[in-house]
């Protein structure tokens, strides 16, 4: 959790929960805590419910490889290509590919990638 908007969306899904008393949830603490009904709710769901949310796990994200831009195999690791023009003087410009992980860098409610066969027009 990295703002108020995972607090109120991790409440939102915790509380949800039938057995679920009260949640505590801290963006700045990057901690949850969870007071439940242990007869009517096992502490897994609500472990379920945080990862299927994307709020649990290492958070997947890539680093700068001291690497070539492409290796003897033609493979191509994570590089950030930077680019300067006279023009814009000390601007520096970055631009990168970032794999899809299945779900976006961060857990952000509401954000996540579009679908390819919706018609955006």
């Amino acid at each position: 959790m990295y703002g108020d908007h995972h607090v109120t969306e991790v409440r939102r899904l915790l509380l949800e929960l039938p057995g679920v008393q009260e949640v505590y949830a801290s963006s700045s603490f990057h901690v949850v805590e969870v007071q439940f009904d242990e007869t009517k709710l096992e502490s897994q769901t609500i472990e379920q419910t945080l990862s299927d949310a994307g709020y649990l796990g290492e958070l997947l994200m890539p680093i700068e490889m001291g690497a070539l831009a492409e290796r003897e195999n033609g493979e191509k690791p994570f590089f950030r290509h930077t680019a300067a023009f006279e023009n814009t003087g000390h601007t520096v410009s970055f631009g990168q590919k970032v794999p899809y992980a299945g779900r976006p860098l961060w857990p952000c409610p509401g954000f996540g990638p579009l679908a390819p066969d919706v018609d955006r027009s």
